[in-house]
């Protein structure tokens, strides 16, 4: 069932996170611990949910609105749910913006490069290409540095975005 799916993905990010068999107190000093030495996640939470409820929307770090259903819906569980979105929407919508633009600039960056590489598929945040052996670790360095400067000029981070680059003879190999 759906429900015992949930569940077991939960128990599996609980084991992850080293927090076994914990009650329900133990989570909550965790989260309590989380919150008091990242202060500035529970501030960007806030002010996302009061601006996605003063707009209807929130934005990625490129301008692009997402508009949340349900963020004043007197449903607590539909509300909960889209206070969510609109904590989640901004960052995986701006790293959606800075993929997008990664993959705008490669095909010229390629040519330039005289490399004859072709992306064939973009999985979540990894672009796939087939390229010929003799020009693997050219296509690595070109993707690399497209992808790790994509969101530039239009917006600076005050971190740099790390990109990891591997090869071979399929999806499975490179991982």
């Amino acid at each position: 069932s759906r429900r015992r799916h949930t569940r077991s993905a939960s128990v599996s990010w609980a084991r992850r996170m080293c927090i076994r068999d914990s009650s329900q107190s133990e989570a909550r000093d965790y989260i309590a611990a989380y919150f008091e030495n990242f202060p500035g996640i529970r501030t960007y939470m806030d002010n996302i949910k009061t601006e996605a409820r003063e707009t209807g929307f929130v934005e990625t770090l490129f301008g692009r609105r997402i508009h949340i259903n349900g963020i004043a819906s007197s449903n607590q569980a539909q509300r909960g749910f889209a206070e969510r979105q609109a904590i989640n929407a901004p960052i995986q919508g701006s790293a959606a913006d800075i993929i997008k633009r990664a993959m705008v600039r490669l095909p010229a960056a390629m040519q330039d490069a005289g490399i004859d590489a072709r992306m064939l598929l973009q999985v979540h945040d990894e672009l796939i290409f087939e390229t010929k052996d003799n020009e693997i670790e050219e296509t690595m360095s070109i993707v690399t540095r497209e992808m790790s400067e994509a969101h530039k000029p239009v917006i600076n981070l005050s971190v740099d975005l790390k990109v990891e680059a591997a090869s071979g003879k399929n999806w499975e190999q490179a991982h």
